[in-house]
């Protein structure tokens, strides 16, 4: 009997932390929610308004602050990110018939006349993207009067017709200048550059002889310098000892007289 209690303690815990779960994964799982938050990731702030599809996981927003707009699929899985000046037009079409248009240059078409009992009403968003030019948004299909938060013919075509006003209000303002695109301009050609000379052909080194090369001779061996006894002063000659003395000199007499005497020679 004392384990009654206890247990009808723990289921009590199991109940509240199942219905906290519970609650939590339909806050942060939410449709609504789920868009916002990835309309925001993409437009770098938080959308100045949104507009959805209910229950299609389909919607549109627009921050001004960023001067940006997306739009949004498969309960925000998939977005495209726009320029606010890329938005040229938006028609309303209720039955697939266009009931009222607004677009940049024409003026508007407004809204006759609501059919309450309409089956389909669409709000389609026209860009300026070749790729991409549009994106339409169920606002009202037969049958969503059955779901939890239904909506009716009417007020779908209100808040459409309410986009509309918007729309016009983002057409009037002047269009922001676009950059002149990039002129190009061709690179100077670079001069040409003449090729390197080769650089000569080495011959490979000669394999070494398999023999060993013969000696060198031995270099020559300069002789020893020999001495040189100093020279020997010669003595002078003995008959230059006494002084040659010339003859005397003769006078005229006696050289005539001398004369005389070879003339008596009998020779």
């Amino acid at each position: 009997m004392s384990e009654l209690p206890r247990l009808l303690l723990l289921l009590a815990i199991a109940g509240v932390a199942m219905t906290f779960l519970g609650s939590a994964a339909l806050w942060l799982f939410d449709e609504e929610r789920r868009i916002r938050r990835a309309l925001t990731r993409v437009l770098k702030a938080p959308p100045d308004t949104v507009l959805l599809a209910r229950g299609r996981g389909r919607g549109a927003g627009f921050s001004f602050a960023s001067g940006l707009a997306a739009v949004a699929w498969d309960n925000g899985g998939w977005c495209l990110i726009y320029r606010i000046d890329e938005l040229i037009g938006a028609e309303l079409l209720v039955d697939g018939q266009v009931v009222a248009r607004a677009a940049r240059g024409e003026p508007r078409r407004a809204l006759d006349q609501i059919a309450a009992d309409a089956n389909q009403v669409t709000l389609r968003l026209i860009f300026d993207d070749p790729r991409y030019p549009d994106f339409g948004l169920d606002l009202y299909v037969i049958g969503d009067e059955l779901r939890r938060q239904p909506m009716t013919a009417t007020v779908a075509i209100q808040e459409a017709n309410q986009w509309l006003a918007r729309a016009e209000a983002i057409l009037r303002r002047p269009a922001a200048p676009r950059g002149r695109p990039p002129v190009v301009v061709d690179e100077p050609q670079p001069a040409p550059v003449r090729p390197l000379p080769s650089p000569p052909v080495m011959a490979p080194p000669q394999p070494p002889p398999s023999t060993p090369p013969a000696p060198l001779p031995p270099p020559p061996v300069e002789p020893a310098p020999v001495a040189v006894p100093p020279p020997v002063a010669e003595e002078p000659p003995p008959w230059d000892d006494e002084a040659i003395l010339p003859p005397p000199p003769r006078s005229r007499k006696r050289r005539v007289a001398a004369d005389e005497d070879q003339d008596d020679l009998p020779f």
